[in-house]
């Protein structure tokens, strides 16, 4: 779980190296265990055969040893299980795995991926064919755990068997498991999609024979985010590496459902660990998992900019006014998110958008609205400040050189009315002062030395830092915010969660999402229970851009205490209920579902103690998006959240319930509902050998591997629990013989 301490001298402690034990048996055992785990080979001396001193102070490690294991300082490590490869079989970026007990090895399946996107305004509807290659000879079980956008609803699954198209069936996610191990037994192909969270997913593909081609093609759609003038659109391409916190899960006690094929072992914290941990590919073996993409863009208004700030694109404008673009390379490696950036032509940005899709007897509608940016002509509002920058493994190259610049920014726009803070953590937590001070020039001095003297190093413990930043009362007149700075690599997310609710208080929280591939579910929903706003900076030439437009927000007063008027008489389901504080530049997105759409809409709000609203006129609009899915999607996120905080087991059932019942009626992937296709045909005699292949991913660009898996490591706490066990052995078992000498 690791050790985090607070030093509240603005001293940042050296992170000890990260280590790792297996299970420590009681007796004799334990002291040749812990050799063995730690990766020394140790023959344990004959208690009979050893001098007495000797004996005692065996006997000291032991109970040391029972000590630290029963308060939880030792426990397993989470590594990436190392493969045994034969020098001449190993090839660059392939990975291979033992096909039985005759040390025989299988190359695992190869994977290629083809991105197709139709944006329409709003709405963008996207295609993501994966193509299994089985380069073995034995038969194969693929595995992929990937990532799509955490506000993609996923309706659609199909299996694509030479000219053969089989459409995927959305079941309760136990059911949809059983069809597949049924299908996979008997020798049928099939396939699997889960959700392990909003923006995890996994892909299982069974019966691929030796030699063939097989493509799983998942289809979801999402809405296109309008910020500070500009649409943007995001495509995550890996699962980054989470650090993995709480105690080791017995085999005994794990939960079946959870079972994974990861590198990370079940938790307190984590249960379903083994799921989102994918196994990754060290950089040197070069880059796997090619992605190609194409994209249609319809932006339904003039556009000045179309552009993308992480990859080389080409851009066409076609004659029928789409604009059409691709990646400059005909593929990349997935190793960092893709975003897509178009403005429109001055005077042409939209004031409101609306679409409307009747389904049956239901009305569905999407409603944007951009409120004015009026500017504050009060005097500036005195703030409390509180900076947390996450200073781990994984935020090693790139990634704290963004941070650290984008700390410096924040500490420059402070002014004498302000009172701030600064927090680091990694697997240890320590603030510069002990509460806020005035940002006179003194402490603003102290606040840069500190900042850039931060190294990144050592595990992602973010739960104490979290408690220290929401610790201690605030005053009413000031307004207080916490900027947290991460890339949000962590797998225990319900956990945070669950501290901002209870602690946020009058304080916003506002969430920035560092390096090429930031767990950006667990940003945008730690900033949404905030009532802040979430921020991406994917490399360093945006920090001075994104961190000044985030800065323009705090420092003006916020649209708050919305709320919807309607007609009389009329009846409606709105998604969000509770209308979140809007922030300069940033748009009011509303999801509807009725039988009858109202033809107006009133919106209420205020800017600091003045009043102000708009009337929108909901006429005409866009006709033929396919907004169900949509309203879906934001239906279960808002049942999620009601039944992590669901105080009893009664309310967490009907709330899974549900849930269950919108995904079904949607056809939506959930954390309880799964799309599973499976081929009539048997294709693989019982007795043929099936091989299951766990894929590798790649590291996400600008990420040290060595940080993250290696000495200090970052994925998890078990390394650092054991160096400092066996600290605290030596030093018991020195004083202990000092106390013998002393005594002779």
């Amino acid at each position: 779980m690791g050790f985090p301490t607070t030093n509240r001298r603005g001293q940042e402690e050296d992170p000890a190296r990260d280590g790792g034990a297996g299970p420590v048996k009681k007796g004799t055992r334990m002291k040749k265990n812990l050799a063995i785990a730690s990766g020394a080979h140790t023959r344990v001396a004959n208690p009979a055969r050893t001098p007495t001193k000797r004996n005692v102070t065996t006997g000291l490690h032991q109970c040391a040893q029972a000590m630290l294991l029963s308060l939880g300082l030792l426990a397993p490590v989470f590594a990436v299980p190392p493969i045994d490869v034969r020098p001449q079989d190993a090839t660059q970026g392939s990975l291979w795995l033992r096909e039985d007990s005759a040390a025989r090895y299988a190359p695992a399946p190869t994977l290629d991926t083809d991105v197709s996107m139709d944006i329409t305004g709003m709405l963008a509807r996207v295609h993501v064919r994966q193509r299994f290659t089985n380069p073995g000879q034995s038969w194969a079980e693929g595995i992929y755990v990937f990532p799509l956008p955490e506000l993609s609803a996923v309706d659609h699954m199909r299996l694509h068997i030479g000219e053969r198209v089989i459409e995927g069936q959305i079941k309760e996610r136990a059911a949809a498991k059983r069809t597949y191990e049924r299908a996979k037994q008997a020798g049928k192909k099939t396939s699997l999609v889960e959700q392990e969270r909003p923006n995890i997913f996994t892909t299982s593909l069974a019966n691929i024979a030796p030699g063939e081609s097989i493509t799983v093609e998942i289809e979801y759609q999402q809405t296109v985010r309008y910020l500070d003038g500009a649409f943007r659109l995001r495509f995550p391409m890996v699962v980054g590496p989470r650090y993995i916190p709480g105690m080791p899960v017995g085999a005994a006690e794990q939960v079946p459902a959870f079972a994974g094929t990861g590198w990370a072992q079940a938790t307190t914290e984590v249960p379903d660990a083994a799921r989102i941990t994918p196994p990754v590919q060290h950089p040197k073996h070069g880059p796997i998992n090619p992605l190609s993409l194409d994209i249609r863009l319809n932006a339904g208004v003039p556009l000045g900019e179309v552009s993308s700030p992480y990859h080389a694109i080409t851009h066409t404008n076609e004659a029928t006014g789409i604009h059409r673009v691709r990646l400059a390379q005909d593929t990349v490696p997935a190793d960092r998110d893709f975003e897509l950036v178009w403005r429109p032509q001055t005077g042409s940005a939209p004031n409101a958008a609306w679409f409307v899709k009747r389904v049956d007897n239901h009305q569905y509608g999407l409603l944007m609205v951009v409120p004015p940016q009026q500017q504050s002509e009060a005097a500036r509002v005195a703030r409390e400040v509180v900076l947390v920058i996450d200073n781990s493994g994984s935020m090693h190259g790139d990634s704290i050189a963004q941070a650290r610049d984008a700390l410096l920014l924040a500490l420059e726009r402070l002014t004498d009315a302000d009172r701030f803070n600064v927090i680091r953590f990694n697997h240890t937590t320590n603030s510069l002062f002990t509460h806020p001070r005035p940002a006179n020039a003194h402490n603003l001095a102290l606040a840069k030395h500190f900042v850039n003297n931060l190294r990144a190093r050592g595990g992602t413990v973010m739960l104490p830092a979290l408690q220290l930043a929401l610790t201690g009362q605030t005053e009413q007149r000031t307004t207080s915010q916490v900027i947290f700075l991460t890339d949000g690599s962590v797998g225990n997310e319900k956990q945070l969660f669950r501290v901002i609710r209870k602690q946020l208080g009058n304080r916003r929280l506002f969430t920035i999402g560092i390096g090429s591939a930031p767990n950006s579910y667990f940003m945008r929903k730690a900033a949404e229970y905030g009532r802040g706003t979430f921020t991406y900076i994917g490399k360093t030439s945006e920090v001075m851009e994104k961190m000044a437009g985030l800065f323009r927000k705090l420092e003006q007063l916020a649209l708050t205490d919305l709320r919807i008027e309607l007609p009389p008489d009329m009846q409606l389901e709105m998604l969000p209920r509770q209308i979140p504080d809007l922030y300069l530049g940033e748009p009011l997105l509303l999801a509807f579902h009725s039988q009858q759409l109202p033809p107006w809409i009133t919106l209420h709000g205020r800017f600091g103690n003045q009043p102000w609203q708009t009337q929108v006129m909901l006429e005409g609009g866009g006709r033929d998006a396919a907004l169900a899915p949509e309203w879906g999607r934001r239906k279960i996120a808002q049942l999620m959240t009601k039944l992590h905080a669901a105080q009893t087991v009664t309310a967490r059932q009907a709330l899974r319930s549900e849930v269950i019942n919108t995904a079904l009626s949607h056809h939506l992937v959930s954390q309880y509902t799964s799309l599973v296709a499976v081929d009539v045909t048997r294709v693989r005699e019982r007795n043929a050998l099936l091989t299951r292949h766990a894929l590798q991913t790649n590291l996400p660009k600008g990420w040290s591997y060595e940080h993250v898996f290696g000495v200090p490591q970052t994925a998890t706490p078990a390394q650092l629990q054991l160096l400092l066990g066996m600290a605290l052995l030596l030093l018991a078992a020195g004083t202990h013989y000092r106390w013998r000498r002393t005594r002779c």
